[in-house]
């Protein structure tokens, strides 16, 4: 591994793959080496057969987390934070993915990609901005809160609630 994966790799809270499939949600934890790499990530979301596609939930270092929804060959990226971007090499390649130029230290915290990732599932752009703009919640709890609303909100209390004991 390099340097920058190994970085990412120690940051990782948590990596996540939800998915439905035949209308029920479904909710793994992925190795956090999988998570550490935008490329690696996306391929192994397309290994989960999900009804609407697959969607990444990674938690990074409490500070900021990264929504990742493959379906197909598309690939639609969500950075909770693009600040994220000049300490985290795994936010940077989401800012280099999204064509964006990298933040400077002067920028405010804001998010970077596709507020409407998920908005084909219940949670609106404008609903997913305002969950964001809570400056309060930590990446767990905005995670939780987004899949409270998605459907999955018992499933992610179970599988994080593990992580944290």
């Amino acid at each position: 591994m390099s340097q920058e994966t190994d970085a990412n790799v120690e940051g990782v809270d948590f990596a996540l793959v939800a998915y439905r499939e035949e209308g029920v949600w479904r909710l793994e934890e992925l190795e956090p080496e999988k998570a550490a790499d935008l490329d690696e990530l996306a391929v192994e979301l397309r290994r989960y057969p999900g009804d609407g596609g697959a969607l990444g939930l990674v938690s990074v270092d409490e500070d900021f987390f990264l929504l990742l929804r493959v379906t197909g060959a598309e690939t639609r990226l969500l950075l909770s934070d693009v600040t994220a971007a000049t300490d985290w090499p795994i936010a940077a390649s989401v800012v280099e993915h999204l064509d964006l130029p990298l933040p400077d230290d002067e920028e405010d915290q804001e998010p970077a990609g596709d507020l409407g990732i998920v908005s084909d599932l219940g949670l609106h752009a404008m609903d997913m901005g305002a969950l964001i703009d809570d400056y309060e919640l930590y990446p767990d709890e905005m995670l939780g809160d987004i899949a409270g609303k998605l459907g999955f909100g018992r499933l992610y209390d179970e599988v994080v609630g593990a992580n944290a004991s």
